[in-house]
């Protein structure tokens, strides 16, 4: 029997059929050609996540809504190359996160492992290595009910370790002396995995790495490696950066009072926290002139659909010592 579903998918249509869409909703294309490649090459929609701050908000508010609802017009003046414009201002944006995001994840693997090597050059898989909560507090519900978070760490681990087998310092290593030190191991990790295992650390280990960075405490820094993680996904997997609403939100520092005047939840927040850790692992790096000259490269549109401020930009930013060499 077949079944008649009461929202069915929406139909498939051309890249002509596409573009006839976005002109009938009130859309300027002035060059067609262009504009049917770009639905092309990056998909109506992944651009419709870039054109949405140009649709009309709905001037009747659904009742128990607190944010208004975007019609499917688009606002007068919209023009497909503003969209494109602010897809290539977050596309510099992403490659800056991960620019920078590699470089804090390298230093701080090599801090952990330099850290915890120490005490046991397997101190990724000794219980004793790490903190109470991490190794020996048992999950008591959920599909984890039983295990503690350092053995689902060491699943996920043990997972990264067979997906790089074939990788030779893998081989060499697993073949000679059956496991990795931790000085090795940190090369299987992805980034989730390191900041995980930095907030299962012991709290005098986790501090003396926070403080290097100029975190108050380790819990704070643990906080910052989180969020970073969740720009680095973002980034990492080509998803609207510019304005996204940041989920795992970092403890805000309070060595200085421009942090006071930033939203935690923009995304512009967590790359003046890349420039902080920056400034102590690359003291010469010329990151933030880079940053700085992509922010200027802003395509703010004449009808202010979008502002540089939705990035979490606050007037001034450029005066704070922050970005100040030493």
């Amino acid at each position: 029997m077949k079944v008649e579903l009461e929202n069915p998918s929406k139909p498939w249509k051309s890249l002509d059929d596409q573009l006839a869409l976005l002109k009938q909703r009130g859309m300027l294309t002035d060059n067609q050609e262009a504009a049917k490649s770009y639905l092309e090459r990056l998909g109506y929609y992944r651009l419709s996540g870039y054109w949405y701050p140009f649709r009309v908000l709905d001037p009747v508010q659904a009742p128990g809504s607190k944010t208004p609802r975007r019609l499917d017009c688009f606002m007068a003046g919209s023009h497909f190359a503003d969209v494109v414009q602010l897809y290539v201002f977050d596309k510099k944006l992403r490659l800056l996160a991960l620019d920078a995001l590699e470089r804090i994840e390298m230093a701080v693997r090599v801090d952990i492992a330099h850290k915890l090597g120490r005490n046991d050059p397997y101190a990724h898989e000794n219980p004793k290595c790490l903190h109470g909560h991490f190794s020996k507090q048992v999950k008591k519900s959920g599909l984890a009910k039983g295990k503690t978070e350092h053995q689902l760490w060491l699943e996920k681990y043990r997972s990264h370790l067979w997906r790089s087998r074939r990788e030779p310092f893998v081989e060499h290593y697993l073949n000679n002396y059956g496991r990795l030190p931790i000085w090795v191991a940190v090369e299987v990790w992805d980034f989730g995995m390191m900041s995980k295992l930095y907030a299962g650390m012991k709290i005098a280990d986790r501090d003396s790495i926070a403080l290097k960075y100029g975190a108050p405490s380790g819990d704070t820094f643990a906080s910052w490696l989180r969020s970073l993680n969740f720009i680095r996904n973002v980034s990492a997997h080509h998803s609207r950066l510019w304005n996204i609403n940041v989920l795992e939100r970092a403890s805000i520092p309070t060595d200085a009072a421009y942090w006071q005047y930033m939203n935690n939840a923009r995304p512009f927040y967590y790359f003046c926290l890349m420039q902080l850790m920056l400034k102590v692992i690359c003291p010469n790096t010329r990151w933030y002139k880079r940053l700085a000259a992509v922010i200027a490269e802003f395509p703010e549109s004449p009808s202010r659909a979008v502002r540089i401020e939705d990035f979490g930009v606050v007037e001034g930013w450029q005066s704070w010592n922050l970005w100040a060499q030493k």
